[in-house]
């Protein structure tokens, strides 16, 4: 019996590169030596993107599509995909041809024939973003792996190809606070990492503006490491050492000198830069209390709406 490969793509107002991406993966499928299935997963999108999936699915049997309620985030589109594949094998890539497809047969092989459970892309070359987006992503990736224990390859993304294996692993997580390529790296398993160069969108346009890759860089942080909380109780404690030794110098200085006014700046600027700080310390608890405060009423990270069941039972 021939293996199963399940290719996973999330989608959010995708109707303009839908058609083309149909267009770009049909001769893709028809290469590769296992059966496969396509497993579209639509964030809530308000065009017309779940009409289009319904008339690939109604014409083709190998197509499925999952429709939430309203829009998760593509991390709840990945989750979703993942459990609801059927085959042994999956590959995640994006709808809007950025992850080309193409590249799909090579990670197949790369997959089968050498002793991986994973093989994932990163961007080699990424000259044709912007230089403060291409900086800012650079720096992400730096100081995620030094302020966690995982280890990002830098251009790392969510194009990849796993074994049931580690999809199991994965499901295993619980957490509805999720941040993909740090799950994937967290749960280990032996995994193949190839270049590509990202392709133009051919239509449409990006759903990830800098403010939303600032938040979610944010999300990265938070759900894996604890640095934050550590550096500001280191930097309290050095300010507690700092006020002591300060306290003992004015005191001996007034002993000699009687000169307990002059200073004032000083304490002034002391006194806002101290609240300044405590005040960052306390937003960055209350960071970490409102994800447990999720995590806690354990709503699912997504509700469906639609599958192609429904539509063909209609």
């Amino acid at each position: 019996m021939n293996s199963l490969l399940t290719i996973i793509v999330p989608c959010f107002n995708e109707e303009e590169v839908l058609p083309l991406f149909i267009d770009a993966i049909t001769p893709v499928r028809a290469k590769l030596p296992c059966e496969t299935e396509l497993l579209f997963i639509d964030d809530g999108s308000s065009d017309r993107t779940l009409e289009l999936l319904r008339s690939y699915a109604s014409k083709d049997s190998s197509v499925r599509y999952v429709s939430f309620s309203r829009n998760f985030g593509k991390e709840a589109a990945i989750l979703a995909g993942l459990k609801e594949t059927k085959g042994d094998t999956c590959v995640l890539l994006d709808a809007d041809l950025q992850h080309p497809p193409t590249l799909i047969p090579e990670m197949y092989r790369e997959l089968t024939e050498g002793n991986y459970d994973s093989v994932a892309m990163y961007r080699d070359d990424r000259k044709k973003e912007g230089f403060f987006r291409r900086t800012f992503s650079s720096m992400f990736f730096k100081l995620i792996n030094k302020m966690s224990k995982i280890n990002l390859i830098n251009g790392a993304t969510d194009f990849r190809m796993m074994k049931r294996p580690m999809i199991n692993a994965i499901l295993s997580l619980p957490e509805h606070n999720r941040f993909s390529k740090g799950i994937f790296n967290w749960v280990g398993f032996n995994t193949k990492w190839l270049p590509f160069e990202t392709a133009e969108r051919p239509a449409g346009e990006s759903k990830w503006s800098f403010g939303k890759l600032v938040a979610y860089s944010m999300d990265a942080i938070l759900g894996f490491s604890e640095v934050p909380l550590k550096f500001f109780s280191k930097l309290g404690f050095f300010f507690c050492i700092m006020s002591f030794v300060l306290g003992l110098v004015f005191f001996v200085k007034t002993l000699i000198w009687g000169d307990p006014v002059a200073g004032f700046p000083t304490q002034f600027i002391m006194l806002l830069l101290l609240s300044g700080i405590m005040l960052c310390f306390l937003g960055v608890i209350g960071l970490y209390i409102s994800r447990i405060y999720v995590e806690l009423k354990g709503r699912p990270a997504y509700l469906v709406k639609e599958t192609e069941k429904d539509n063909n039972s209609k």
